[in-house]
C-alpha cells in the first residue's frame, strides 16, 4: 500500500494518474475538469521516467498493449528512453567475478570499467578477450530483481481490484497482463535466456544475407552476464553518420522491413525491439542487431491468419480479413460474420484510394484490433507485441528512408508465404505431414491401445471375482439366515 501511495503521488505530480484511471472507464467529472484547468499533456513518459528502472520497463512493456491503454497512450509510452545513471565499474567487476568463477585479468586482456549504455536493467561494457576478440559485456543491475518484485506484485494487486470492480477490465484481463509482463521481465532477468534468443535468431537468420546477428561466447555468459562479439557499424539513431560513410539508406529500410516480416511469418519468432538504439548498419548495408531481451513467438495459425489479414488489406478482400478471425477463434462464433465484414470494410473502404506510401501497416492493425472490442473479441497479447513491433519497424524505416513504400515492401514477402504455406504444394505437403505424424504416433497409439485392453481384461477380470465373491457372500448369508430361521422356527413349534 505505501508503495502504491508513493506510485500515485509521483503520478499526480506529473498528472498521469488521471491517464492511468481513464484506461478502465471514463474519468469521473471532477478529474476531468481539474485536468483542464492545468492544461497539462499526457505526461506518462516522464512520471514512469522517475519513478525508476522497473517503471521504465513496465511502462515499455505497457506500450506493447494499446487495446489496453490505446493506441495515443501506447505510442506516447514508447518514447521511454531506457536510459538510467550507471552503477560503479568496480560493482560491475565484482559482478562479473562472482558470476564467472574468476578474476577479471584471467578473463580479459583489457575491460573498459566505464559502460558504453546503461539501461533499466543492465548496462554495457566493452573489452577484448584473452584471445583477442573485441567483445560487448552486459552486466545485470545490482539487487534488480527485488525492485522488480516489489513493483509488479503491487500493479498484480491493484490489477485484481480493478478486475473486481470494473466490467470492462474483465475483459480486458489486467491481472493477466502483468503476470505476462512479469514473465517476460523474469526472462529479461536472467541473461542467458537473452543469450538463447540471440543464438536461435542467428540460426533462423543464417540464409539472409543482409542480417547478422552478435555471436554470443557461452564461456562469458551466465545469469548476471552476458558477452557477445563487438558490432562494428553505425548505430541507425546516427543517421547523418551514415549517410557520411555512404551506406544505401533505402536498401538498408527495406532491408529492415523483409528481414521482420521474414522472421514473423516463416519462424514465428522475432526480434520486438527494434528501435535505432539496437539496429546497426554495417559492411555492404547489412544490418546487425542487438539486444535480444524483448522477443515475439506466433504459432503457425497465428501466422496464419496474420498472412491473411495483411495480404486481405493488400487485395481488399474483406470476407478473407473476416473468415480469419472466425476459423482461428478470435471472434465468438455467436457474433455475426456479414455485421464483422462490414466493421473491417469500414477500415479498409477509407484507405482504398489513398497513395499506398500514406497507409501504415501498424497502423491499419491497431484500429483493427480496437474494432475488435465490439466483438467481444478476446486480446491477443502475441498480435499485439507483433503490431507494436511493425509500427517501430515502419518508423525507423521511414526515419531512413521517407520515400520507402511500407505495403510494396511488404507485398512480396506476405505474398510467397501465401504461395508457400496455402497453395495446392502446401496443402500437399501438409497433409503428408499430418499422415507422417500420425504415422509416427501409431506405435505409441498400439501401446495405449494395448495399455486400455489389459487394463479392460483386470477390470473385468476384478468385476468377474467381485460377482463371484458376491454370489459366495450372498449364498452364505442365505444359508446362515436360513439355519438361523430354521433354529426360531424349531423352538417355536416345540
Amino acid at each position: 500500500m505505501a508503495r502504491l501511495i508513493r506510485v500515485a503521488f509521483v503520478l499526480s505530480r506529473h498528472d498521469a494518474l488521471m491517464d492511468l484511471l481513464s484506461l478502465f472507464g471514463e474519468q469521473p467529472r471532477s478529474l476531468t475538469r481539474l485536468r483542464k484547468l492545468r492544461k497539462s499533456k499526457n505526461n506518462l513518459v516522464e512520471a514512469f521516467q522517475s519513478l525508476g528502472p522497473s517503471f521504465i520497463k513496465i511502462g515499455q512493456a505497457m506500450s506493447t498493449r494499446p487495446d489496453i491503454v490505446g493506441p495515443d497512450v501506447a505510442l506516447d509510452l514508447m518514447r521511454l528512453q531506457d536510459k538510467v545513471p550507471p552503477f560503479p565499474g568496480k560493482e560491475a567487476i565484482r559482478i562479473i567475478e562472482q558470476e564467472i568463477g574468476s578474476p577479471l585479468d584471467e578473463l580479459f586482456k583489457s575491460f573498459d570499467h566505464d559502460p558504453v549504455a546503461a539501461a533499466s536493467i543492465a548496462q554495457v561494457h566493452l573489452a577484448t578477450t584473452k584471445d583477442g576478440r573485441a567483445v560487448a559485456v552486459k552486466i545485470l543491475r545490482p539487487a534488480i530483481e527485488k525492485a522488480f518484485a516489489r513493483d509488479l506484485e503491487s500493479f498484480l494487486w491493484l490489477a485484481r481490484i480493478t478486475e473486481r470492480f470494473s466490467a470492462k477490465a474483465r475483459r480486458l484481463k489486467p491481472s493477466s497482463v502483468v503476470e505476462t509482463i512479469s514473465e517476460t521481465i523474469a526472462l529479461e532477468l536472467d541473461l542467458r535466456y537473452e543469450a538463447a534468443a540471440a543464438s536461435e535468431l542467428k540460426d533462423n537468420n543464417a540464409g539472409n544475407a543482409d542480417y547478422m546477428v552478435p555471436d554470443v561466447d557461452w564461456n562469458l555468459t551466465s545469469r548476471r552476464v552476458l558477452c557477445t562479439s563487438l558490432v562494428d557499424g553505425i548505430p541507425f539513431s546516427k543517421k547523418q553518420d551514415m549517410v557520411k560513410a555512404g551506406y544505401d539508406l533505402q536498401k538498408i529500410a527495406e532491408g529492415l522491413v523483409h528481414s521482420f516480416l521474414t522472421q514473423a511469418l516463416n519462424d514465428g519468432f522475432f526480434h520486438a525491439d527494434l528501435h535505432q538504439g539496437n539496429l546497426f548498419a554495417c559492411a555492404d548495408n547489412k544490418i546487425t542487431a542487438i539486444d535480444f531481451g524483448i522477443m515475439g513467438r506466433i504459432d503457425k495459425k497465428t501466422r496464419h491468419c496474420l498472412a491473411e489479414i495483411l495480404y486481405g488489406f493488400i487485395v481488399q478482400d474483406y470476407d478473407l480479413i473476416a473468415r480469419a478471425h472466425f476459423d482461428i477463434g478470435y471472434v465468438p462464433e455467436d457474433q455475426s460474420l456479414e455485421k464483422f465484414k462490414q466493421a473491417i470494410r469500414a477500415i479498409g473502404a477509407p484507405i482504398a484510394g489513398k497513395p499506398v506510401k500514406d497507409i501504415s501497416v501498424g497502423k491499419l492493425l491497431a484500429q483493427l484490433f480496437e474494432t475488435t472490442e465490439t466483438f467481444n473479441m478476446q486480446t491477443q497479447p502475441q498480435l499485439i507485441l507483433l503490431q507494436k513491433t511493425m509500427v517501430t519497424v515502419e518508423g525507423v524505416a521511414l526515419d531512413l528512408y521517407p520515400e520507402i513504400n511500407m505495403w510494396e515492401a511488404s507485398r512480396p514477402i506476405v505474398e510467397k508465404w501465401m504461395r508457400d504455406n496455402l497453395g495446392p504444394q502446401a496443402k500437399i505437403r501438409d497433409f503428408a505431414e499430418s499422415a507422417l505424424e500420425t504415422l509416427n504416433r501409431i506405435p505409441k497409439i498400439l501401446d495405449d491401445l494395448e495399455t486400455l485392453a489389459t487394463a479392460a481384461r483386470a477390470m473385468q477380470d476384478k468385476q468377474g471375482l467381485n460377482m463371484r465373491r458376491s454370489a459366495v457372500k450372498l449364498f452364505l448369508y442365505g444359508l446362515t439366515g436360513g439355519i438361523i430361521g430354521s433354529v426360531i422356527l424349531y423352538y417355536l413349534l416345540n
